[in-house]
């Protein structure tokens, strides 16, 4: 059997690779797993499940809830809230797992399962190899020990989640948000009700789209996979700032009033200035991966601010930042974990910590970006490909050679797997934007050619 975690968790087609019988035998291995490593010593375990609106999230949790409460775990059902909700409630209601059905920015027909280990945490590689092992051990014959009586888990909805979570949202904020008009895109998602919810809460004039989940339009042409919806909005509307999540809102790209894209880069550049500037910036340090621009880069030593830079994968960015004591890290892609309020990448509590910004300073956020230059970059995603031999094809290899001597020190090459999709992603950074264009349009038909 193949790893069945990549680097969010378990994703696939529900009801086809991610069937009912595979989220209920996870669920119930990952309960013995933690029994095993003493997690539940002592006491009845509990766990907080949550999902996005996605039409197979309803069976899927379903299974999911059979599978903890036949292991003999309490379960308090939250229903549709973002991941980073589902964690929050996990620590702050003192669960020993927290378990997130969605997939994230997938298209619909997906869906995926994520757990949270005690204090709303991702749970390390180990635990989830283990949680393999054992799903296998008993998938194949071996099996489970079951409680019965008084010793099978109770469920129970826990409707104050809602309440609880936006809550905390508005409590850290630095400051309020009246006089910001705020378009919110919420991709038919998790945060459908939590965002404008929030925003509005902490002051701001709200309009919102994408906010209509049916459990069939999540993520459909809309949310931070798809902004054209969202600068139109900002435009017609006069809107101060857009924001826009994905579908189960861990992440936050954002656009300014005239209708420019805000990546995760300039987001996280104007919360490391702003953090500073309160003294909370731990460290003087700011975390990402190698995918970030090299301009964001530049900014930050310009500005006096160090630059850690990770794999790919904002689990990979925690694990740095909670390494070395830091608190900001993020993605490009717009996942921006500010660990004083977070333990996960949370897009509407980024959105609102960027909305607290231009409302502080009263500068735009066109201005406040401008603290940074992105350099033209341009992905390139593959489909269809052995992703697993993208480090050991020889032509590749030669390939991305042949392509940085091209470049030379005005640019740069990364080639990576993606970590929750079956394709290469192949980006190329160069001071011109066509000549990135044209590196990595030839790049990417060697990785058909080779890894097809």
């Amino acid at each position: 059997m193949g790893r069945l975690f990549g680097t969010d968790g378990v994703r696939g087609v529900a009801n086809a690779d991610l069937t009912a019988e595979l989220a209920l035998g996870l669920s119930v291995a990952a309960a013995h797993v933690l029994a095993e490593a003493g997690t539940f010593a002592g006491h009845r375990p509990t766990a907080v499940v949550g999902r996005d609106p996605r039409a197979s999230g309803e069976f899927l949790e379903a299974a999911v809830v059979a599978g903890l409460a036949s292991a003999g775990v309490d379960v308090l059902r939250v229903g549709v809230l973002p991941t980073p909700a589902v964690a929050y409630l996990t620590g702050a209601l003192g669960a020993d797992l927290g378990v997130m059905l969605s997939a994230s920015h997938n298209a619909m027909p997906d869906n995926g399962i994520k757990f949270f280990a005690r204090g709303g945490h991702k749970l390390a590689d180990e635990l989830e190899d283990r949680i393999e092992q054992v799903y296998e051990q008993h998938r194949t014959g071996e099996p489970w020990e079951r409680p019965t009586g008084s010793g099978v888990g109770r469920v129970n909805d826990y409707d104050e989640g809602f309440d609880k979570y936006v809550a905390h949202l508005i409590a850290v904020l630095p400051n309020r948000l009246d006089g910001l008009k705020v378009v919110l895109d919420e991709a038919h998602g998790a945060a459908s009700r939590v965002s404008p919810e929030a925003f509005a809460r902490a002051g701001a004039e709200v309009v919102t789209i994408g906010a209509e989940p049916d459990g069939l339009n999540i993520n459909d042409g809309c949310g931070s996979t798809h902004l054209e919806m969202l600068k139109a909005a900002v435009v017609e509307h006069g809107a101060d700032l857009g924001v826009a999540h994905d579908g189960d809102a861990d992440r936050c790209l954002a656009v300014d009033a005239q209708g420019n894209e805000i990546d995760g880069d300039q987001i996280l550049a104007v919360l490391a200035l702003a953090m500073r500037e309160a003294g909370t910036l731990r460290g003087n340090t700011v975390v990402a991966t190698v995918m970030s621009n090299l301009g964001f880069k530049l900014a930050m030593e310009r500005e006096g601010v160090e630059l850690v830079q990770t794999a790919v994968g904002d689990r990979y960015v925690l694990e740095a930042m909670k390494a070395h004591g830091f608190g900001l890290g993020g993605e490009q892609s717009g996942h921006v974990i500010v660990l004083d309020h977070a333990t996960t990448g949370d897009g509407t509590l980024t959105g609102l910590m960027l909305a607290a910004r231009v409302a502080a300073t009263g500068r735009t956020l066109a201005d406040l970006v401008g603290v940074m230059e992105r350099l033209p970059q341009v992905l390139v995603n593959v489909p269809d490909v052995d992703k697993s031999r993208v480090q050991t094809s020889a032509e590749l290899s030669h390939a991305v050679a042949e392509a940085e001597r091209e470049l030379g020190s005005t640019g740069r090459v990364l080639l990576r797997p993606s970590g929750t999709e079956p394709l290469v992603r192949v980006m190329v950074e160069a001071a011109d934007i066509e000549q990135a264009r044209c590196v990595a349009g030839r790049l990417a038909d060697v990785v058909k050619s080779a890894l097809g």
